[in-house]
Parts: structure tokens; sequence; C-alpha cells
């Protein structure tokens, strides 16, 4: 069941990588901190102190460490210099120096021309570019924003989908009550943070309220504590849910999973109607269970019909069965 979505390319400002990391500012121009990132990459500029400039994309974060420091500590300091200035030149949104390296004071000198915020970090330089780049790779993820609620339920990322008016928040309710965690009500962020991975989130201004109709808003973390609310939570299953339609034949063994697929990652989907006399608080909780058992190579359906003698054919079981 593919979603018709739209992306498009992100960027954020450089602060929040600056409240991430809290690096020591050593040169910082004026509106610096708002200065746009839109590239995931990140560049160890070694070919291009040596004088290689082919392919360098200015758009890349640039870090330097110990490796980098020797090398121009090596040079003559006329050639030193030269070789700084070129790499400055080309403007990039940011240099950042690890290992507490002593700083080039031509570096200094020449960054207010360029504009270049320079800053430095004591964290080792191959953990800071690795922890550098899962960060960047998630502020600049594509993302899409879907109607629904995201809660965590036994460590799984169940997403609530359905129309309006029936029950998604409710029963949001009912699962925080009985200790899960709240992510996104009514809006759901989602973004691609690798190939096989969907992570969601609230939009900040709607963060940890909910809609309950007849009441109104409320705050889920005033409300129930701190512990029931989560900031974010990858997205491992999504239930739609869909008022019940006697008409309707719906899946009674779950021999086979069927999935919905969002920013081109594939994720498994339940339908679940709705009914008086349901709980669906306790439906969605063994749902996430049985996912999960699911992913660790244990279908019950499967086993079942395996002990009955039974293959999988769906129209065989429920005949058979006499379901």
């Amino acid at each position: 069941m593919p979603l018709e979505e739209i992306t498009r390319e992100f960027s954020f400002p450089l602060r929040k990588l600056i409240d991430e990391y809290k690096p020591e500012i050593l040169y910082m121009p004026e509106n610096g901190e708002n200065r746009l990132i839109s590239n995931n990459d990140v560049n160890r500029p070694g070919l291009q102190l040596a004088g290689f400039y082919e392919y360098f994309d200015n758009k890349r974060i640039q870090v330097m460490g110990k490796m980098e420091s020797a090398y121009l500590q090596g040079l003559d300091p006329e050639l030193r210099r030269k070789r700084i200035e070129d790499l400055l030149s080309y403007r990039f949104p940011a240099l950042i120096i690890t290992r507490n390296e002593e700083v080039f004071p031509e570096m200094l000198e020449m960054a207010p021309n360029y504009e270049i915020p320079i800053m430095r970090t004591e964290e080792n330089t191959t953990v800071f570019i690795s922890k550098l780049m899962a960060f960047l790779n998630m502020q600049l993820a594509p993302r899409i924003t879907r109607h629904g609620v995201l809660i965590e339920i036994y460590g799984e990322g169940v997403m609530i989908m359905g129309e309006s008016g029936v029950g998604k928040s409710e029963t949001a309710v009912e699962l925080v009550k009985r200790g899960h965690r709240l992510i996104a009500d009514d809006a759901v962020e989602i973004r691609k943070a690798s190939n096989i991975t969907l992570v969601g989130s609230s939009p900040d201004n709607i963060r940890h309220f909910l809609e309950l109709r007849g009441i109104g808003i409320v705050n889920a973390r005033q409300l129930f504590g701190i512990g029931s609310v989560k900031l974010s939570e990858k997205i491992d299953m999504v239930v739609e849910m869909e008022l019940w339609n006697p008409e309707k034949t719906y899946d009674r063994m779950g021999v086979d999973t069927h999935y919905m697929t969002i920013l081109g990652v594939k994720v498994p989907l339940l339908n679940i109607p709705v009914k008086p006399g349901r709980n669906l608080a306790v439906i969605l909780e063994v749902a996430a269970m049985n996912n999960r058992q699911k992913k660790m190579g244990y279908n019950a359906a499967k086993d079942l019909l395996r002990q009955l003698g039974m293959d999988s054919d769906s129209e065989e079981i429920m005949s058979d069965l006499n379901l």
C-alpha cells in the first residue's frame, strides 16, 4: 500500500550543530550561526592542503585532525600560509578541528576575510566524524508529515492511522496509561534515516499534546509524567484503524505480512477494525509483541499450520478450520 509523497531538499542552521556538540568557538562571523547546512557529507581536507581541488565540494563541513595539523606543521611558513588561504577561499560552511589541536595563527587571521566559522572539539577525529555524519543524516533526511499517532509499545514504534474520529488519540491515551510512550499525535513527521529505517517525531509546536473529542487538548507529559513521552522513535509497524464493516473480510490468521511503503521503505501494515467492545489498547500491545516475534523469525500462524499439517493457502485454512 504505497503513499503518495513529495520530498524536498532540507537544511538547518549551524547553531543546531553547535547546540548538539558544544564545540569551542574560535571564530564566528556575524550571523554565522544562522548559516544553513545542506550537505550531509563531511570532508577531511588532506588532499586540498596538498593543493588538489578537483572534485572538491565546498558545501561540506571540513574536519581537520592530527594528521592534517602535522602536515601543515611540516610545511614552510610561506607555503603553509598559502595552502591555508587556498582552502579558506572556498568559503565552506565551517571548519572543525578535533583532538584539541593547536590552531594555526594564519587560520584565525584569514578566517574573517572569508567568513569561515572555526570551532574545536576534544573528541577523536574518527569518532567525531562518525557522530557528525549520523547527526547530519538525520537532520537532512528526506521527510514527510502524515496524519496519525506514533507511540512506542514494548520498544516497537507503532504508527496508528485512520480517519478522523476513529479513536486514534483515545487509544493512545489508554496505551500511555498502561506505561507506553507517546511520540506524536495528529501529525507525525517521518524521516528516512536509512534505506531500511524510518524515524518518526512530532512537530515542535504540538509535541506532547493530544486532542480528545469532548475533553479538548491535553498535555501527556504534564498529565502522566516525563516517562510517558519520547522525542522520536523508529517506525516498526503501521496500524490502519477503520470502522468495522460487516461485509468486509478481515485477516484472521496473519500468515502473510502486508506492507505500506513510505519514502521507499516497506513497513509492516495491519488493518484493525474498530467496533464497541474491542479493547484496542490490548490489541495493539499484542500486535507490537507479535511483530517483534516475526522480526525474530517466529510466526505463530505458520507454526499452528505446521502442527496441523496444513499449508499456508488462506482459502484452505479458512475452510479446514471452519472460520
